[in-house]
């Protein structure tokens, strides 16, 4: 078992290195990334299978979100950080990443300056007023703050899930129209799932 273990750790570690030989990764591993004392053994101490095992799902993980994030930064042609701060959000407001990225690029292009005729915000596309359903502090100018932004309109998408029963067709649609229009649209007969919630679904 340990063999084996040590075996698995020469690989991940073989891994990382090349992976954190591309010149973008440094600035996508945005969160802190485990160096060598971290993941090496004391030969001198009695060797601990568990904790090695420990090690390895920490590395294996720390691998597959650098590697996820190449890999929309490469799709939507986006800078490295803002690919890291969409993916790290979206999975801490619990939705899909390829959904997040969806939505943004929708919304905004990727543009955090991006303002609508509807007063709409930001990457997410906020209007003040749902923001302030989640910080009844927060100014127009908070909304420029990428992170602001993201993270109060994944939580937003998240509760429209919620509320319409994980019908994620909805959910989009209320997003873009407002939940309290699709609500009355459903009431009289009408069929509310359009072309917004097809062209988010679309890429992902």
């Amino acid at each position: 078992m340990l063999k084996r273990l040590l075996a698995q750790g020469a690989v991940v570690g073989v891994g990382a290195l090349a992976l954190m030989g591309l010149g973008t990764v440094s600035s996508i591993l945005s969160g802190p990334t485990p160096t060598s004392t971290e993941i090496s053994i004391d030969a001198d101490a009695p060797a601990d299978s568990t904790t090695m095992a420990g090690q390895l799902v920490t590395t294996r993980a720390e691998l597959e979100r650098a590697h996820r994030i190449l890999e929309f930064s490469g799709r939507y042609r986006i800078p490295a950080d803002l690919t890291a701060r969409i993916y790290d959000t979206a999975l801490a407001e619990g939705i899909p990443p390829a959904l997040g990225f969806q939505l943004v690029k929708i919304e905004s292009e990727f543009k955090n300056t991006a303002q609508s005729h509807m007063a709409a915000i930001g990457l997410t596309q906020l209007r003040i007023l749902t923001a302030r359903a989640y910080d009844p502090t927060i100014d127009e100018s908070d909304l420029m703050n990428p992170d602001v932004n993201l993270r109060i309109g994944f939580r937003y998408l998240k509760d429209l899930l919620k509320r319409f029963d994980n019908d994620l067709a909805l959910a989009l649609e209320a997003y873009n129209k407002g939940p309290t229009l699709i609500t009355t649209q459903m009431a009289a007969g009408e069929e509310v799932r359009g072309r917004y919630s097809r062209k988010v679904l679309s890429g992902i």
